[in-house]
C-alpha cells in the first residue's frame, strides 16, 4: 500500500466519486427493497440511523449512506496509489465483514444478521461487491494513472 499525495483539488475529485458510487448504488439498492428483492428488513443505514435517533425519514437514511460510502471512497483513493480492483475487493470485503459483526448486531439482526435470517449473508455481499467494481472503475476514470518524475528517477 502507497498512500497518494492529495490535492485540495484530489479532495474535491475523491468527495464527487464517493457521492456518484453511493448515488449508483442507491440507484440499485432502493428499487430492490421497494420490490422485494432486497433480503434485509430496511436499508441498513436507514436501520443505523432510526438506532441512534428514533424514527426518521428514509432521506435521512440515504444521507447517511452516502456519507458512509463517500469516506471509504476518500480513504480507498488516499491509502492505494495504485487503485487496482484487488484492493478495491479486499476493501469491500473488509467493510462487508464489518457489517457482519458490528452493524447487523448493533441494528438488532444479530450477529451476521442470523436473528433476520441466513440469506442476509449474501444478500449484504451483493452490493459490497458492486460497490467494489464501481470504486474500482470510476476511481480509475477520475484518477488516471501517471508516472512521476519520483518514481522514474528515484
Amino acid at each position: 500500500m502507497i498512500m497518494r499525495k492529495m490535492t485540495s483539488k484530489d479532495y474535491v475529485v475523491a468527495v464527487a466519486v464517493g457521492i456518484a458510487i453511493a448515488m449508483i448504488l442507491s440507484m440499485v439498492m432502493i428499487p430492490a427493497a421497494k420490490f422485494g428483492m432486497s433480503s434485509m428488513p430496511k436499508p441498513l443505514s436507514l436501520a443505523f440511523v432510526q438506532m441512534i435517533f428514533g424514527e426518521v425519514p428514509a432521506l435521512v437514511g440515504i444521507l447517511f449512506h452516502i456519507a458512509y460510502v463517500t469516506f471509504w471512497t476518500i480513504v480507498y483513493v488516499v491509502m492505494f496509489k495504485l487503485r487496482t480492483f484487488l484492493n478495491a475487493l479486499w476493501l469491500a470485503l473488509a467493510l462487508w465483514g464489518l457489517v457482519l459483526v458490528f452493524f447487523f448486531p448493533l441494528v438488532g439482526w444479530g450477529f451476521f444478521g442470523l436473528a433476520v435470517g441466513p440469506e442476509l449473508i449474501v444478500g449484504s455481499l451483493v452490493p459490497h461487491l458492486l460497490f467494489a467494481v464501481l470504486l474500482w472503475a470510476i476511481s480509475r476514470w477520475a484518477f488516471p494513472y501517471k508516472v512521476s518524475y519520483e518514481q522514474e528517477n528515484p
